[in-house]
Protein backbone atom coordinates (compact mmCIF):
# COMPACT_ATOMS: atom_id res chain seq x y z
CA UNK A 1 0.00 0.00 0.00
CA UNK A 2 1.44 3.38 -1.06
CA UNK A 3 -1.03 5.61 0.76
CA UNK A 4 0.75 6.37 4.03
CA UNK A 5 -2.07 8.72 5.07
CA UNK A 6 -3.74 5.59 6.42
CA UNK A 7 -0.85 5.21 8.89
CA UNK A 8 -0.68 8.49 10.84
CA UNK A 9 2.31 9.26 13.05
CA UNK A 10 1.74 8.78 16.79
CA UNK A 11 0.62 12.00 18.51
CA UNK A 12 3.20 14.04 20.41
CA UNK A 13 2.47 14.96 24.00
CA UNK A 14 4.03 17.39 26.43
CA UNK A 15 7.46 17.99 24.86
CA UNK A 16 8.83 21.32 26.13
CA UNK A 17 12.42 21.46 24.87
CA UNK A 18 13.25 23.66 21.90
CA UNK A 19 14.91 20.78 20.04
CA UNK A 20 13.63 17.22 19.50
CA UNK A 21 15.15 14.35 21.42
CA UNK A 22 18.21 12.90 19.68
CA UNK A 23 18.41 9.10 19.56
CA UNK A 24 21.95 7.78 19.21
CA UNK A 25 20.78 4.41 17.91
CA UNK A 26 19.68 2.82 14.66
CA UNK A 27 17.28 0.51 16.51
CA UNK A 28 13.81 0.69 15.00
CA UNK A 29 12.40 -0.74 18.21
CA UNK A 30 13.86 2.07 20.35
CA UNK A 31 12.72 4.65 17.80
CA UNK A 32 9.18 3.24 17.90
CA UNK A 33 9.17 3.20 21.71
CA UNK A 34 10.01 6.90 21.91
CA UNK A 35 7.61 7.91 19.16
CA UNK A 36 4.78 5.85 20.62
CA UNK A 37 5.43 7.59 23.96
CA UNK A 38 4.70 10.93 22.27
CA UNK A 39 8.24 12.28 21.95
CA UNK A 40 9.59 14.12 18.90
CA UNK A 41 12.83 12.44 17.90
CA UNK A 42 15.67 12.67 15.43
CA UNK A 43 17.74 9.54 14.80
CA UNK A 44 21.53 9.95 14.66
CA UNK A 45 23.15 6.52 15.11
CA UNK A 46 26.44 6.43 16.98
CA UNK A 47 29.56 5.05 15.30
CA UNK A 48 30.99 3.64 18.56
CA UNK A 49 32.65 0.27 17.93
CA UNK A 50 31.21 -2.09 20.52
CA UNK A 51 33.54 -5.04 19.87
CA UNK A 52 36.73 -3.73 21.53
CA UNK A 53 34.80 -2.45 24.55
CA UNK A 54 33.21 -5.87 25.07
CA UNK A 55 36.50 -7.69 24.46
CA UNK A 56 38.25 -5.50 27.02
CA UNK A 57 35.42 -6.03 29.49
CA UNK A 58 35.60 -9.80 29.17
CA UNK A 59 39.39 -9.82 29.41
CA UNK A 60 39.26 -7.81 32.64
CA UNK A 61 36.40 -9.70 34.24
CA UNK A 62 33.94 -6.82 34.16
CA UNK A 63 30.21 -7.46 34.45
CA UNK A 64 27.86 -7.20 31.50
CA UNK A 65 26.03 -4.41 33.35
CA UNK A 66 29.20 -2.32 33.57
CA UNK A 67 30.03 -2.82 29.91
CA UNK A 68 26.48 -2.08 28.78
CA UNK A 69 26.48 1.16 30.77
CA UNK A 70 29.84 2.19 29.32
CA UNK A 71 28.56 1.59 25.81
CA UNK A 72 25.26 3.41 26.35
CA UNK A 73 27.11 6.44 27.69
CA UNK A 74 29.74 6.34 24.94
CA UNK A 75 27.07 6.28 22.24
CA UNK A 76 25.19 9.21 23.75
CA UNK A 77 28.39 11.21 24.35
CA UNK A 78 29.74 10.70 20.83
CA UNK A 79 26.52 11.94 19.21
CA UNK A 80 25.71 14.76 21.65
CA UNK A 81 29.12 16.34 21.13
CA UNK A 82 28.09 17.07 17.55
CA UNK A 83 24.71 18.59 18.48
CA UNK A 84 25.16 21.43 20.99
CA UNK A 85 22.45 21.78 23.59
CA UNK A 86 20.38 18.86 22.31
CA UNK A 87 19.23 16.15 24.71
CA UNK A 88 20.68 12.87 23.47
CA UNK A 89 19.82 9.35 24.56
CA UNK A 90 21.97 6.28 24.04
CA UNK A 91 21.25 2.68 24.95
CA UNK A 92 22.86 -0.73 24.91
CA UNK A 93 21.61 -4.21 25.65
CA UNK A 94 23.49 -7.39 26.47
CA UNK A 95 22.24 -10.95 26.79
CA UNK A 96 23.91 -12.93 29.56
CA UNK A 97 23.78 -16.63 30.29
CA UNK A 98 25.34 -17.54 33.62
CA UNK A 99 27.25 -20.80 33.49
CA UNK A 100 27.37 -23.28 36.41
CA UNK A 101 30.81 -21.93 37.31
CA UNK A 102 29.30 -18.46 37.79
CA UNK A 103 31.00 -17.06 34.70
CA UNK A 104 28.98 -14.90 32.31
CA UNK A 105 28.52 -16.01 28.71
CA UNK A 106 27.71 -12.96 26.59
CA UNK A 107 25.70 -13.08 23.36
CA UNK A 108 25.73 -10.57 20.50
CA UNK A 109 23.43 -10.17 17.53
CA UNK A 110 24.02 -13.23 15.32
CA UNK A 111 25.93 -12.49 12.13
CA UNK A 112 24.23 -15.26 10.19
CA UNK A 113 21.54 -17.89 10.35
CA UNK A 114 23.96 -20.60 11.46
CA UNK A 115 25.01 -18.57 14.50
CA UNK A 116 21.39 -17.76 15.28
CA UNK A 117 20.63 -21.51 15.26
CA UNK A 118 23.60 -22.18 17.55
CA UNK A 119 22.60 -19.43 19.99
CA UNK A 120 19.00 -20.64 20.24
CA UNK A 121 20.22 -24.19 20.80
CA UNK A 122 22.44 -23.01 23.66
CA UNK A 123 19.69 -20.91 25.26
CA UNK A 124 17.04 -23.65 24.87
CA UNK A 125 15.73 -24.85 28.22
CA UNK A 126 17.74 -22.30 30.21
CA UNK A 127 17.19 -18.96 31.95
CA UNK A 128 19.14 -15.93 30.77
CA UNK A 129 19.25 -12.24 31.56
CA UNK A 130 18.80 -9.18 29.40
CA UNK A 131 20.79 -6.22 30.73
CA UNK A 132 19.68 -2.85 29.37
CA UNK A 133 21.59 0.38 29.92
CA UNK A 134 20.29 3.84 29.05
CA UNK A 135 22.11 7.19 29.21
CA UNK A 136 21.22 10.82 28.56
CA UNK A 137 23.88 13.35 27.54
CA UNK A 138 23.95 17.04 26.73
CA UNK A 139 27.04 18.62 25.16
CA UNK A 140 29.00 15.42 25.73
CA UNK A 141 28.29 15.21 29.46
CA UNK A 142 26.26 12.40 31.01
CA UNK A 143 23.21 13.84 32.76
CA UNK A 144 21.43 10.60 33.74
CA UNK A 145 21.96 6.86 33.39
CA UNK A 146 20.17 3.65 34.26
CA UNK A 147 20.91 -0.07 34.17
CA UNK A 148 18.05 -2.53 34.47
CA UNK A 149 17.70 -6.25 33.84
CA UNK A 150 15.04 -8.85 33.10
CA UNK A 151 15.07 -12.63 33.45
CA UNK A 152 13.75 -14.87 30.68
CA UNK A 153 13.37 -18.64 30.68
CA UNK A 154 13.39 -20.27 27.28
CA UNK A 155 11.44 -23.50 26.84
CA UNK A 156 13.04 -26.64 25.46
CA UNK A 157 13.16 -26.10 21.72
CA UNK A 158 13.27 -28.98 19.26
CA UNK A 159 15.67 -28.66 16.36
CA UNK A 160 12.69 -28.84 14.01
CA UNK A 161 11.09 -25.88 15.76
CA UNK A 162 14.30 -23.81 15.64
CA UNK A 163 14.59 -24.44 11.91
CA UNK A 164 10.93 -23.53 11.33
CA UNK A 165 11.37 -20.38 13.42
CA UNK A 166 14.42 -19.33 11.42
CA UNK A 167 12.69 -20.10 8.12
CA UNK A 168 9.72 -17.96 9.12
CA UNK A 169 11.66 -14.93 10.36
CA UNK A 170 14.48 -14.92 7.82
CA UNK A 171 16.93 -12.04 8.31
CA UNK A 172 14.85 -10.61 11.15
CA UNK A 173 16.60 -13.04 13.52
CA UNK A 174 19.81 -11.06 12.92
CA UNK A 175 18.33 -7.84 14.31
CA UNK A 176 18.49 -8.62 18.03
CA UNK A 177 20.66 -10.39 20.57
CA UNK A 178 19.58 -13.99 21.03
CA UNK A 179 17.82 -13.96 17.68
CA UNK A 180 14.40 -13.12 19.06
CA UNK A 181 11.99 -10.24 19.49
CA UNK A 182 9.65 -10.86 22.39
CA UNK A 183 6.95 -8.59 20.97
CA UNK A 184 6.65 -10.85 17.93
CA UNK A 185 7.11 -14.54 17.15
CA UNK A 186 9.84 -14.67 19.79
CA UNK A 187 7.08 -14.91 22.40
CA UNK A 188 6.70 -18.57 21.40
CA UNK A 189 10.21 -19.33 22.64
CA UNK A 190 9.56 -18.73 26.33
CA UNK A 191 8.09 -20.40 29.38
CA UNK A 192 8.53 -17.41 31.71
CA UNK A 193 9.43 -13.73 31.50
CA UNK A 194 10.19 -11.61 34.57
CA UNK A 195 10.98 -7.93 34.27
CA UNK A 196 9.98 -4.60 32.80
CA UNK A 197 8.70 -4.91 29.23
CA UNK A 198 10.51 -1.77 28.02
CA UNK A 199 13.76 -3.08 29.51
CA UNK A 200 13.33 -6.23 27.45
CA UNK A 201 12.76 -4.14 24.31
CA UNK A 202 16.04 -2.31 24.90
CA UNK A 203 15.51 0.90 26.86
CA UNK A 204 14.52 2.06 30.35
CA UNK A 205 11.65 4.08 28.94
CA UNK A 206 9.87 4.85 32.21
CA UNK A 207 13.12 5.96 33.82
CA UNK A 208 13.96 8.12 30.82
CA UNK A 209 10.54 9.78 30.86
CA UNK A 210 10.90 10.51 34.58
CA UNK A 211 14.29 12.12 33.94
CA UNK A 212 12.88 14.26 31.13
CA UNK A 213 10.10 15.47 33.44
CA UNK A 214 12.63 16.28 36.17
CA UNK A 215 14.68 18.41 33.78
CA UNK A 216 11.45 20.07 32.57
CA UNK A 217 11.88 18.87 29.03
CA UNK A 218 8.58 17.00 29.32
CA UNK A 219 5.34 18.22 30.82
CA UNK A 220 4.81 16.79 34.32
Amino acid sequence: MDDFDDFPMPPQLGWLDEQPLLLASASQTRMAMLMDAGLPIVVAPSDVDEAPVKADGEANGRSAADVAQELAAAKAVSVSQMHPGQITVGADQMLVLKEPSGAELWFDKPDNRGLAHKNLSILSGKSHQLVTATAVCVDGAVQWSSTRSADLTMRDLSDAYIRAYLDTLGDEVLWSVGGYQLEGLGAQLFDAVEGDFFTILGMDLTGLLAHLRERQALLA
